[in-house]
């Protein structure tokens, strides 16, 4: 028996799980990984329905390194607040060290295959 083919929002959580500790990565960044570079909104919803699904989404930023999706926490500051635990500067809800700490998944990847 086959396994089910999963689905977008099941995909763009696997990504989501590979972003490593004190690094970020971008809605943009997963879409183009998963070969919908233009579905960036599709990977920022399903970063808001990955709670309770063992998803780091707060490693899941904007292409400008702000804290977009912040809303979707519990408490005011928790998305800054896990981000800064793990060493990733935060100032006004955008992350300083944006080019540093930016993880691509299409590099990260295809470096790890190669």
């Amino acid at each position: 028996m086959k396994p089910e083919p999963l689905g977008f929002f099941e995909k763009v959580y696997e990504v989501a799980r590979l972003v490593p500790y004190g690094r970020v990565t971008s809605y943009g960044a997963i879409a183009k990984y998963l070969g919908a570079s233009r579905s960036a909104r599709i990977v920022g919803y399903a970063m808001n329905s990955s709670h309770n699904k063992d998803v780091p989404a707060h490693r899941v930023v904007n292409r400008n390194g702000l804290l977009t999706g912040k809303h979707h926490f519990e408490g005011t500051n928790l998305m800054q607040q896990l981000l800064e635990n793990e060493g990733v500067k935060v100032i006004d809800n955008q992350i300083q060290n944006f080019k540093e700490v930016f993880w691509d998944p299409s590099k990260a990847l295809l470096d790890e295959t190669s």
